[in-house]
């Protein structure tokens, strides 16, 4: 533990500064981070700051820990579409639409919001907290974003005949099989990794950003995986593209990037500046870190890293434009300001 809080002393003062916060003509904030992006033979195409050092992937890595859903057989058995697989890669608003699969696909599995382990939460967005104070209901755990992840772990549970209490300990049957799966697609064993727990407690495990980006990389081309696993990457890649809402919800930047995209850029968030995407059409992954965990920096270098590898067309920077300098607005709605990107690997 000792030694990897030094290597994240050292990594906070190495990295370069990725995103400024700009306000009138002055910068008032500025963000350090590192990113990689990695193709599925594991060759590094970009690399900025410091990819070595392991870092939590949190939600970022939901993609990945989904496929145990569908290499099990757990998504066939119980008869699950894109929306409850997009579902299960999703950290959602806990708006109306994505509650009602969750509780309608706990049911189905014989299970009920009591069952899921990630704790009550309230919704993402304003919008939906004010619609949940209205209806007289109370934040449960169907509300959290992470709880379609855990009716995943909670499927495939129920379809190997192993007990759901404690489905999220590191030594339950299910988690180690997802941790397995997730050693295979990141390229290393991860025994001796940094562990942890996430926010809705299920186990996390430190990994660098080039073995993350591998692991992106490697759900758009799995070529050189067994016959199952492309077949459940193929899986998760189609879910995703077809149920985008899913995956965040209103005016997250999940959803807009892949209602846009598509296959083309699968973006994913993860909580403490992490954010993860899968570029299809050109065999690549990417892996992004901020430093002091800010979501806005991460979404920003991840727009610049779509235009820099020319994923964004003509159409997409249009529906997109205002992802890629994002404006700082003063209450009354004045633009007073912007986030930019002075290095020059992603200008």
């Amino acid at each position: 533990m000792a030694d990897h809080q030094h290597a994240l002393d050292e990594q906070s003062s190495s990295n370069p500064v990725l995103i400024e916060a700009v306000r009138g003509d002055a910068v008032e904030s500025v963000h350090r981070g590192s990113f990689a992006v990695v193709d599925a033979h594991g060759r590094v195409v970009m690399a900025v700051g410091d990819t070595e050092t392991p870092v939590f992937p949190r939600s970022g890595i939901k993609p990945i820990q989904a496929l145990a859903l569908i290499e099990t057989g757990a998504a066939k058995a119980f008869g699950l579409g894109h929306a409850n697989v997009a579902l299960a890669c999703s950290s959602h608003n806990g708006e109306q639409t994505h509650t009602e699969i969750v509780e309608n696909w706990l049911q189905r599995i014989g299970c009920t919001a009591d069952d899921l382990v990630c704790g009550p939460s309230l919704p993402w967005t304003d919008e939906a907290k004010v619609k949940l104070s209205r209806s007289g209901e109370e934040p449960s755990t169907l509300h959290d974003n992470c709880s379609g992840k855990h009716t995943g772990f909670l499927t495939i549970a129920k379809h190997l005949g192993h007990p759901t209490l404690g489905y999220n300990r590191m030594d339950h049957p299910v988690q180690q099989r997802v941790i397995g799966i997730v050693e295979q697609m990141v390229g290393m064993d991860l025994f001796d990794a940094p562990k942890g727990m996430d926010g809705c407690g299920i186990p996390t495990l430190a990994v660098p950003l080039g073995n993350l980006a591998l692991a992106m990389a490697r759900l758009g081309d799995p070529h050189d995986q067994p016959e199952d696993r492309q077949n459940a990457c193929a899986r998760i890649r189609t879910a995703m593209a077809n149920e985008p809402y899913l995956i965040a919800g209103k005016n997250r930047f999940c959803t807009r990037v892949i209602d846009t995209l598509g296959q083309a850029a699968l973006v994913k968030t993860g909580a403490e500046g992490v954010y993860c995407a899968t570029l299809t059409e050109l065999g690549l992954g990417i892996a992004i870190k901020i430093d002091d965990g800010a979501r806005r920096a991460a979404e920003a270098v991840m727009m610049r890293l779509l235009m820099k590898l020319e994923v964004l067309t003509d159409r997409a920077i249009g529906r997109l434009l205002n992802l890629l300098e994002p404006p700082i607005f003063s209450r009354s709605g004045e633009m007073i300001g912007l986030l930019r990107a002075p290095h020059s690997d992603l200008s």
